[in-house]
Order: structure tokens, then sequence, then C-alpha cells
């Protein structure tokens, strides 16, 4: 017996109480998202009617100014949201309310063609934002009349969102539809107005359609007015889309301080708008002073995200890149891709373009500073310029023109101020120098007073002085500007190149020859501690300094790891003496073992000292100090 093969195309079933639970209770973390998205479907419901009246007047039915109403009943636990745009029909109410996922908004817009769908301001996408009003209540009611239809048209919806609904025909005056929640127990602090207003103030401050509540009344109750008055809520104009020669300076410092919470004018900003393949508007604000949570890599921090004026996320990071995490302002795209709860962002090019772009704003604002105005670039760099330091690592494009806005100070600079740039000390090299030279230190007085800078002063060279934390990072990344390689004077040999003195350097090579048990005996005393010990070619008035290889991780970066609990490689450094100093030479001739091996430990640890470093026994230090002290006395030496 043989089964006959046949093939079919059968539908997906879906239970529809559990894709209901599924959008209500998965897509959106913020319950007050709800509030956003019954507003921004009033919203699109009066542009609707807006794009439909240009060819038929009459459906504004004698009014025509389009409004949403929020108003709170305590008794009766419920919120409603009100709108006088285009409505529904009942057909429409079934196709699209008691379809899940099925948006009357993307119908529309995919009916619109040329002018028409390029000034929609709609932003549904998904169908499913009406659904999040299930998260706050046990019951939602919808009545709605179609722009156009006749009173007995109206319909009215009802569902306790569990998968089923009802559906009934009812006498509607109004035109538009109104959306009414019946708040679950835990839910009322929604019945307050503060906290809606603070809601709308939030996500829909900027629509354009005006959000109105009736007006708080404190005064005795027979004063309350017969009839309700209402107020609009939110701003309803979006200063970044208006037209930037329409703007004054007080207006910016004004929408600077709402959306930063700052009490001070900002040190500068950039607005733009962008056409062409991806739409968007930019307004970005420099801060004058850093914020508290600066430094806290777990704290979020970004420009906001608007899309179509509409509020969709505070510190959306990836529009901006960790280094410049200092701006503040908004970026408010007509087309940028969100995730169906609206609440993240897709990843696509269009996320790049715009992070890009942003990127070269910024930079370009702060050279036009550091080029018109240095004086307030400065006090930027004092805010801000140890971010900016980390931006050579995160961002290889930029990296040169990151380096040229970066800030230094140098053996050339009075004080500790960084006010020096690497173009200056390009130009204020020294003929036949070929590198940046540069050391790094844990603070600015161990860096300017280091022994491996001797060299450097005797011969009038300038090294950049670096004492940021961050400077260890920096210098990792930016290995070199403008064809200069940057070196350090504290690892492997120093090469002068053509600086250097070769009467001097071959006089240093004979002395090593001549020297060398010297060199033998320290190496033998300190042992394990070192790699080896030399003749140095840095030094000029101290005994001794400490050198690591050229591939070694500085013993800075070693200190600033272990500071923060982290392992450093271990790694031996060199010793090098300064044969000159008399220290070194009454150590040469001394000829007691003991004392010879005080004396050497000794040298080693002022070494360590001197660039910074801790002691490993510090107590044994004092202890032979103490020693050769009381020795020197009772010696009369």
């Amino acid at each position: 017996m043989t089964v006959d093969a046949h093939k079919e195309t059968l539908e997906f079933k879906a239970e529809v109480s559990q894709v209901l639970d599924l959008v209500i209770r998965s897509l959106y973390s913020n319950k007050e998202i709800f509030l956003r998205e019954l507003v921004s479907n009033a919203s699109d419901a009066a542009e609707k009617l807006r794009f439909e009246a240009l060819t038929d007047e009459g459906l504004y039915e004698s009014e025509g100014d389009l409004r949403i109403r929020i108003e709170v009943d305590k008794d009766a636990r419920t919120l409603t949201v009100t709108d006088n745009g285009i409505g529904m029909s009942r057909q429409e109410v079934v196709d699209t309310i008691g379809s899940i996922a099925s948006s009357g908004t993307r119908r529309f817009l995919e009916s619109l063609t040329g002018d028409q769908a390029k000034d929609s301001r709609l932003i549904g996408q998904f169908g499913v934002g009406f659904y999040s009003a299930f998260i706050v209540a046990d019951r939602v009611t919808l009545a709605s009349r179609r722009a156009g239809l006749t009173p007995e048209h109206g319909v009215r919806w009802e569902s306790d969102g569990r998968g089923s609904y009802t559906l009934e025909t009812v006498e509607r005056s109004q035109r538009g539809t109104a959306v009414t929640l019946h708040l679950k127990e835990d839910e009322k602090d929604l019945l307050e107005p503060w906290r809606l207003r603070s809601i709308v103030a939030k996500f829909s401050d900027h629509i354009a359609i005006p959000v109105e509540m009736r007006k708080e009344h404190y005064g005795d109750e027979k004063d309350r007015p017969a009839e309700p008055e209402w107020e609009q809520v939110n701003r309803g104009t979006a200063l970044w889309m208006r037209n930037k020669a329409d703007i004054t300076e007080a207006e910016y410092h004004d929408f600077y301080k709402h959306v930063s919470h700052d009490f001070e004018e900002p040190l500068a900003y950039v607005h733009n708008r962008v056409e062409g393949t991806s739409e968007y508007t930019s307004l970005l604000f420099l801060p004058k002073r850093a914020p508290w949570d600066l430094w806290d890599r777990d704290q979020k921090h970004g420009v906001k995200l608007f899309v179509r004026r509409v509020f969709i996320m505070d510190e959306a990071d990836r529009l901006m890149p960790h280094y410049l995490r200092f701006v503040k302002g908004v970026v408010d795209s007509d087309d940028l891709p969100l995730n169906v709860s609206r609440e993240i962002l897709q990843h696509n090019r269009k996320i790049d373009a715009i992070r890009q772009a942003n990127t070269k704003r910024v930079l370009g604002l702060l050279e036009g500073l550091a080029k018109d105005e240095p004086e307030k670039y400065q006090e930027f760099w004092s805010a801000f310029g140890k971010v900016i330091k980390e931006g050579p690592a995160e961002d290889i494009a930029n990296r040169e023109r990151l380096a040229a806005l970066m800030r230094f100070s140098t053996t050339a600079s009075e004080g500790d101020a960084q006010t020096e740039t690497l173009d200056g000390y390009i130009e204020r090299m020294k003929a036949g120098q070929d590198k940046i030279y540069y050391i790094t230190a844990d603070s600015p007085a161990a860096a300017r007073h280091s022994p491996h800078l001797e060299v450097f002063r005797k011969k009038g060279v300038e090294v950049l002085l670096l004492s940021d934390r961050v400077d260890e990072w920096l210098v990792s990344h930016l290995t070199e500007y403008k064809g200069k390689h940057l070196q350090s004077v504290t690892k492997g040999d120093l090469d002068l190149g053509s600086l250097a003195d070769q009467e001097e350097k071959q006089a240093k090579e004979k002395a090593a020859e001549e020297h060398a048990p010297l060199l033998a005996r320290l190496k033998t005393t300190l042992g394990e501690r070192v790699n080896e010990v030399k003749v140095s070619t840095r030094l000029v008035d101290s005994p001794a300094c400490l050198v690591v290889g050229a591939y070694d991780m500085s013993a800075n970066l070693a200190r600033v790891l272990k500071a923060v609990g982290q392992d450093a490689p271990m790694s031996k450094p060199t010793l090098e003496v300064n044969l000159d100093h008399p220290l070194v030479k009454r150590l040469e001739a001394e000829a007691d073992a003991t004392r010879f091996e005080d004396l050497a430990l000794i040298l080693f640890d002022q070494a360590q000292l001197a660039e910074g470093g801790q002691l490993d026994d510090p107590a044994a230090f004092v202890g032979r100090l103490n020693k050769l002290m009381l020795g020197m006395m009772l010696s009369g030496g």
C-alpha cells in the first residue's frame, strides 16, 4: 500500500493571549512608554487628518485646531487620551487595533507619494505601540469616529488584553479617538496630574500637536469654573527643527540648560540639518564643566535621540564615540531604524554615518575654538582634555586631528598647565632632532624633576611631561605625529641621533671598559633586582637611574595598573650609573664588602624613589641609610 505524496501551504497558528503577553511584558522596559505611544498615535492621527484635508477641507468639520487631551478620573481610576484627528471607521478598528502588529500609520505612509511622503511626521511603524497600554491597565476602551462620517458611525472597542475584544457601533458626535485606560491597582501614581505632566515633558515635549491637560485649581471649590479649563503641557515646538537664523543665542542657551540640566551656559554649540540618503538634525553642545560621573565607565552618556520630534531615548551612546561622552544635545532622525519597542537602536550604516558626522562636527567645533578663541579652548581642555586623550585609541580615522587638539606641559613651559601643542613642539625642535621626546610620571613634579631629563636639559632638547593616568594609554596608541616618532626617555638605550656628542659618546664607551669591574660588582650585589648595570648617557647631576627595555612596560604604567588592582608583568630594570658623580666614585673605592652592599642598595633604592616608585622594603632602606649616616658622624666625615 502506498500513500499519495502531496504538498500544501499552511499558515502559522498563534496563541493570541501569549502573543499579547509577549508584546505587553517583553517589548518595553519602561512602563512610562505607554503614554508616549498613545500620544504618538494621537499625533499621527492628527497628521493623517491634515494630509487628507488638503484635498477635502470638510474633514475638519468646522474644528480646525488639532490637539491631544489627557484626562484622569480618580474615582473611576481611569486615564483617557483623546485626539480630534482622523479617527477610525469600524473596519479600520478591526484592521488596525484588532490585528496585532498591523500598523495603520505604515499603510498610510505607503499610500503617500512625492512631497507628501517627505513632509510626513508620522513615526508609527510596527503596530504594537497601542498594546503598551496594558502594561498599566487591566482593561482598555477605545471610542472613535472617522472624520467625514456621521455621528451614528461611531465605534467602541474594549479588551482586557487576554486575547479577545468586543466591538460595537455607538453614537459619537466628535471625530477622532479616545483611549481610556482602566488602571491596575498598583498604578495609582498615574492618576496624579504632575506625574503625567512629567512623562509628557520627557517623551512628547516637542511634538507639533499641542498636548493639553486640565488646569489645576487650588482655590475654594465654589470658585472652580463650571467648564474645565485646558492648558498646553508640551512645548509644541522643537528648537532644533527651526531655521538657525531665527534662533537667538539666548534660546540656544536656554535649550542647553533644558536638555543638560546644567545651570551654566554652554561653552560652544553646533547646529546642522542633513538631507539626502539619511535625513537628520543635530544640535550639539560643549559644556563648560565636566560632570561628576564623567569617569564612571558604567554610567551611560550620549545625546538624546528623537525620531520625528518624539523622544526615543536618553544617552544614545551609539551616536557619539565614547571619548566625546561629555557632549550634550539632540539628534532627530527621520528614518533611523529602531527595534519594535523603539527603545533600542538597530545597528546599520545610517547609525555609523550619523556617528561619523557628529564626530567630525564636534572636532571641527573644537578646532575652530583652538584657532579663533584659544582662551576658551584652554578652558575646555582643562575640563575635558583627559577624555580627549582617550580618542587615539578609539578613533584611528581621526587620530591625527585629535593629536593636533591636544595640549601638554613640557620642559620649555612655565608651570604645570597643559598649554603646548605638538605642532608648537615640532616648530621648536633642535636642528637634527627627529623624535618627539616624552616622559610619563605620576605627578607633574615627578616628571619635571626626573633624572632621566638631565641630558635633555644640558642639550636644550624639549621633552613632553605626561602625568595624567590616561597618558600611558595615549602614548601606547599615539606613536607618531606628522612623521615624528614619539620616544620615551625612560625606555631602552637613549638614541639622540645627530644630537649626540660623538666625543662624549666615545668617552662613555671607554669609561665603561675602564670601570667594568665596578659595573660587574654592582650587578653581583644587586642580583635579580636588575637586568644589568651600565654607564649612563642620560645622567649629568644624579648618581643613578633605572631604565626599562624598549618594549617593556614603563615603571609608571606598572604603578598605575597596581593602583587599580591589576597585576603588571614583571620586568627587571637596567641600573644606569653616572661615573662622574662623587657617590659612584666613592662606591668604586669602597673595599669593605658590607659597606659596598649597603651603598649599592641605597643607590638602587634612591633611583626607584627618584622616578616616583615605591620601595619593597622601606624599613631596610632607612636602616641602611641611618647606619651610613651614623658611621660618617662617628668618623667625623
